[in-house]
This record gives C-alpha cells, sequence and structure tokens, in this order.
C-alpha cells in the first residue's frame, strides 16, 4: 500500500478523468441536473432522471468543492442540480419522486424512501459550502418525514425492489447511519447525530449476524431470521460500504471496540465475497450457500469494489491492521485491471464472472456518478498527508 502512489492515482482520477467526463456527458445545461442514462462511454440512452441519481450529483459536486478543490462550476453544477430537484422532485405531500423525464414530469412518483435519503445526503453537503437555512429546513422536514415513514407497519417503498410485507432490510438503517451523521454535522443538531447512533446500532444488534459471519439484507419486523433465499441473501458490497458507515460513527464518538467490530465484518464479506475462481467481489450470494436470491449475484459491479477501496484504507488507518493493506492491494489491483476504460476518464460498471464487460441493466438504466468519485473524494481526504 503506497499511499503517496495511490493519492496521485487518484487524485487524476478523479480530476483528469471523471470530473471531465461528466463535465461532458453529464451536466445538462439546459433543465438543470445530472443525465445519467447512458452507456459506458457517455452514449445517451435517454434523457429520463433518476431522483436518487440527481441528489447523489448534489453531493459529489459539493463534496469537490468541499473537499478537494473550491472551482464555481463544482457548485454552479449542484445549484442546478438542486433547482431542479425543488421544481420537479416531490409530490403533493413533499415525498421526493423517483423518476422523471428530462423536463420534470414525473413517471414514477414516491416509490422509493432512498430518492428521500439522498436528497438529505445532498442538501446537507451542499449547505456546508453555501449556506442556506431554508435549504437545510427543507433537509430536516425530510428527515422527520423519512424517520416517521420507515416505521409504519406498512412501509414498502424501497424501489427498486419492493420491501415485502413484514419486512425489514438492512439498506434502511445502513443509509440513515451515514445520511443523518451528516445532516447532523451539518445542522449540529445533537438529536440528529443520536439518530444515526441508534440506526448504526440496528445495522450492528440485528443485521449483523455474528454466528453466520455475514450481514443478512432481510430480516422480519420483529429483526428475526425470515426462511431462505430471502432471509440468507447477503450483497458484500453493502456490508462493506455499511461497516464503513459504521466506522464514521464510531470515530466521532472514540468508540474503539465498534471500530474493531465494524472492521472485522467488512472482513468476513472480502473472505465470502470474494470470487476464489475469476477473482473480485461478487454481488450477491446466500449464506447457506445455496443459489443466491439475486439472479445477478455473480457479476462483477464497480460500486462493491469502490466501497471496498476506501473501507479497506478507513480500516487501517483506524486499526492498523496488516490484513487490511493486503486486502487493498488485491482489490485495487483487480478493479484498475478490470474496470479502467482506457481514454474514457471512468469506470466501467457492469462486468460478468469472469470480468468481461457486459450491456445488461442492473437494477436502473443508468451510469452513476456517485460511488467512485465518492470513494475518491474521501480516501484522498484520508491520505491528504501522505
Amino acid at each position: 500500500m503506497d499511499k503517496k502512489k495511490i493519492r496521485q492515482t487518484y487524485k487524476e482520477l478523479l480530476l483528469d478523468g471523471i470530473v471531465p467526463f461528466w463535465a461532458k456527458h453529464g451536466v445538462d445545461t439546459i433543465h438543470g441536473g445530472v443525465l445519467s442514462c447512458m452507456e459506458e462511454d457517455g452514449k445517451p440512452v435517454s434523457g429520463d432522471k433518476y431522483i436518487w441519481s440527481q441528489a447523489r450529483w448534489v453531493w459529489t459536486c459539493s463534496a469537490l468543492y468541499n473537499r478537494v478543490e473550491k472551482r464555481p462550476e463544482f457548485l454552479q453544477w449542484a445549484k442546478g442540480a438542486i433547482d431542479f430537484l425543488l421544481q420537479h422532485g416531490r409530490d403533493e405531500h413533499g415525498r421526493w419522486v423517483y423518476h422523471t423525464t428530462r423536463e420534470g414530469k414525473i413517471v414514477e412518483g414516491a416509490t422509493s424512501i432512498y430518492s428521500d435519503c439522498f436528497a438529505v445526503y445532498g442538501l446537507s453537503e451542499y449547505c456546508r459550502a453555501a449556506r442556506d437555512n431554508d435549504l437545510l429546513a427543507q433537509g430536516r422536514q425530510t428527515f422527520a418525514s423519512i424517520q416517521e415513514r420507515i416505521e409504519s407497519p406498512e412501509f414498502s417503498e424501497t424501489a427498486p425492489y419492493k420491501l415485502p410485507p413484514n419486512r425489514r432490510n438492512h439498506g434502511v438503517p445502513m443509509i440513515l447511519t451515514e445520511v443523518a451523521a451528516e445532516l447532523g454535522r451539518t445542522t449540529g443538531d445533537a438529536t440528529i447525530t443520536q439518530a444515526a447512533d441508534d440506526y448504526a446500532g440496528r445495522v450492528m444488534n440485528h443485521f449483523v449476524r455474528p454466528k453466520r459471519k455475514c450481514v443478512l439484507e432481510f430480516l422480519d419486523r420483529n429483526y428475526r431470521e425470515v426462511p431462505s433465499p430471502e432471509g440468507t441473501f447477503v450483497m458484500p458490497g453493502h456490508a462493506i460500504e455499511s461497516m464503513w458507515f459504521v466506522m464514521h460513527r464510531a470515530m466521532a464518538r472514540n468508540d474503539r471496540k465498534t471500530i474493531r467490530d465494524a472492521a472485522e465484518v467488512l472482513r468476513w464479506h472480502l473472505e465470502k465475497g470474494w470470487d476464489p475462481e475469476y477473482g473480485g467481489i461478487f454481488l450477491g450470494m446466500d449464506a447457506n450457500g445455496g443459489p443466491p436470491l439475486m439472479a445477478n449475484s455473480d457479476m462483477k459491479l464497480w460500486w462493491p469494489h469502490t466501497e471496498a477501496l476506501y473501507g479497506l484504507l478507513l480500516a487501517h488507518k483506524l486499526t492498523g491492521e496488516s490484513w487490511c493493506e493486503r486486502w487493498f492491494d488485491q482489490v485495487y489491483e483487480w478493479s484498475f485491471e478490470h474496470f479502467m476504460m482506457p481514454g474514457i476518464g471512468e469506470w466501467r460498471q457492469r462486468l460478468d464472472r469472469a470480468g468481461k464487460p457486459i450491456t445488461k441493466v442492473v437494477a436502473l438504466p443508468v451510469k452513476d456518478p456517485f460511488h467512485l468519485p465518492r470513494a475518491l473524494i474521501l480516501s484522498l481526504e484520508l491520505l491528504r498527508n501522505a
């Protein structure tokens, strides 16, 4: 793990590759926001806009400004997306919708709580750069709405996959651990920060199953295990991402035990999720070794690898464990060999099990400007003194 070299590679990939790619292919200079329904090389597929992608773009642009370089265009791009979101992104009840046309006509309504979560995430980061009390108030209102909606026994709005009756999913407390922490940091509101700790506790005390050595994606409403294949479904990338969210909260509390525990859970999912034949991290797997719930589980997507690269850097900084270095080098080498697209500036997002490029859509027909830039931005913060 040569941290100086990694820092230089990451900065070049981010500022000389990803930023120019999205400036050329993504920024919607007509209607605001980002155009993300595209092929791997940036060729447009449609002008449709998924609201969580728009909100993620707000976070990416704002974080570039706050954490990397204070370029005026970064805030301009973020503000253009915020204007689009405020004008077109909510229904009559103030809930964030899922999918609109390029111009902003609603195609699918409030079917995903993740749209709301990423709206809070993006607004929170933006308001650190451009202090706007009205926008921050809207972020707080959305967060309060999220908290209320997810506790309803009828809650099922987790598109692109609808939550079955009598179920809780790992994804909701997982994302709220980081979203609430970031909103609490921006607002200085201790009750929101406490909520982040509560959501981290739900993840660690319920979805983490120490006897199985994995994070289960689905439990019943009382946090009990449910039958397979639903109840034994594991997403290594989700678990890895979730653990660095938990480590962020534990850092803030100087909670060394939780840091160690979360790092160990992260390790479980690299050991279980790494393909011993072709390399790379599986998208999904079954805790009992049976056929996974998700049909595309043997694919290699970019985002679990980006989450692992940041999570391992963080775990190494916090624990000093040598296994973090060994796994980082392994994930880094495989990822840069398979996902890079020379001359394009961005990474591929979808590979088959053997690591060959594919065009099959998984979840959404988008190339999202989020997981890779976020991992690079956060890693550069960790590596600032390298």
